[in-house]
């Protein structure tokens, strides 16, 4: 018996492994395995993302059409068979509140359940830590500490990108997974970057299929806010305008070749609104319908439970100079790169809002890297001679871009639900 002190000594023979040696006595072995569990999840940072585990997490998300369904449940099960054997590295990849973090974090917990030693860290943290160090008021050294990251038998890392990109910084986010890529210690990492806005070392490490295995998850905000969730969508202005009530305007005095314009583009945006792929530019004079079948797909992909963001420029423009307000609660980059990466994304009125060198930079850098990201994006424009050379490189890129060219005169006649047409 312990005798009430939660240990006592085995009765073994001499010479035996557990001769001499304390052990936990049946009545204190919970209470020290919830002890242990305690301190694993203190050393983990988990913090409130304790809650976080596959149970509480939904496969299915939020309304999301079928394909978003099925991508996000396969991360789902790839992030379970990598907790019930850690090795390897796997990288979690998706836009803000696609369920990422809650993934990883789930392993952490799955883990920790088990017993086995994990550190879970946001990477911006991760630095601040590393260089609380140097102060000289630290209890800890900085070595030991860089140390304790660089060798943690399972080591997460969540929001790879989003810290102060300091060649410091840099160099010490390498160190750290360089060290456990040669080392072969299991690694999850969880960053919104896209491989090619990686740095080039880091990328060598995350993409190599020997070791790493790359998720992509692309529903939109797993937190269930909806498909048409963001602040700039303007979309609710247009969710009259589908393609069933796209007028072709056969009462009108409209020249044959005129209505068969009218007909061909709505085919057009009807076969694209199917399976998104590439770019599809609606060119016309105000008024030809152009904003009406753009608003149509974007209408028919939310139905479908597929995340959309449908801005107009100008709006979009306003949005991003306000990021510059120090009373702004989001950042310059973390807008853009929202709207950058977004699934499926749809410009109104290119030509309206972007005359100035800032805004053409702007709009040039967003539309340049959902080019290189190759991000199905619908842009609607009515005055080409007005785009800056460098956006009508993009746009008119008939490799990557269908344009499609409403060549009717501006509606000005009624519905008959008494809303003007909007071009």
């Amino acid at each position: 018996m312990c005798g009430g002190k939660g240990f006592l000594r085995r009765d073994v023979p001499v010479g035996h492994p557990d001769f001499g040696k304390a052990i936990p006595c049946p009545c204190k072995a919970v209470e020290l395995q919830d002890m242990r569990l305690r301190d694993l999840r203190e050393a983990s940072n988990l913090g409130l993302l304790s809650r976080q585990t596959f149970a509480s997490f939904n496969p299915d998300g939020y309304a999301l059409g079928k394909r978003l369904r099925d991508n996000l449940r396969s991360a789902f099960e790839a992030a379970k068979v990598y907790a019930a054997n850690p090795t390897g590295w796997l990288i979690l990849r998706g836009n803000f509140g696609c369920g990422k973090t809650h993934l990883a974090a789930a392993i952490a917990n799955y883990c920790i359940d088990l017993g086995r030693p994990v550190l879970f860290v946001v990477v911006p943290d991760l630095l601040d830590h590393l260089r609380a160090t140097f102060s000289p008021q630290s209890p800890v050294s900085f070595d030991s500490r860089f140390e304790a990251v660089r060798t943690a038998p399972l080591l997460i890392l969540d929001d790879l990108g989003t810290q102060n990109a300091s060649s410091w910084a840099r160099e010490k986010l390498f160190q750290i997974l360089n060290y456990r890529y040669n080392a072969r210690l299991p690694t999850v990492i969880t960053t919104n970057l896209s491989p090619d806005e990686v740095e080039a070392r880091l990328r060598s490490r995350l993409t190599d299929s020997d070791i790493s295995r790359v998720v992509a998850i692309r529903a939109h905000d797993y937190r269930g806010m909806g498909v048409d969730r963001s602040d700039l969508s303007s979309l609710g202005r247009h969710s009259h305008q589908t393609f069933r009530s796209f007028l072709l305007r056969s009462r009108e005095n409209l020249k044959p070749e005129q209505r068969r314009s009218l007909r061909s583009a709505q085919e057009v945006a009807k076969v694209y609104a199917q399976e998104p792929q590439g770019w599809l530019v609606l060119t016309g004079p105000y008024g030809s319908g152009k904003t009406h079948l753009a608003a149509a797909i974007a209408n028919f992909l939310v139905e479908k439970g597929e995340p959309v963001l449908f801005v107009a420029v100008a709006d979009l423009l306003d949005h991003l100079r306000a990021t510059f307000n120090p009373s702004s609660l989001i950042t310059f980059d973390k807008a853009f790169g929202e709207v950058r990466n977004t699934p499926f994304l749809i410009l109104d009125d290119l030509s309206s809002g972007s005359a100035t060198a800032w805004s053409q930079e702007k709009l040039f850098q967003l539309l340049d890297g959902r080019f290189d990201l190759g991000r199905p994006t619908v842009i609607t424009v009515a005055k080409e001679a007005d785009l800056h050379p460098r956006l009508k490189s993009r746009l008119f890129d008939r490799s990557h871009c269908l344009v499609v060219s409403l060549d009717v005169p501006g509606y000005t006649g009624q519905r008959s639900s008494g809303r003007r047409r909007k071009g």
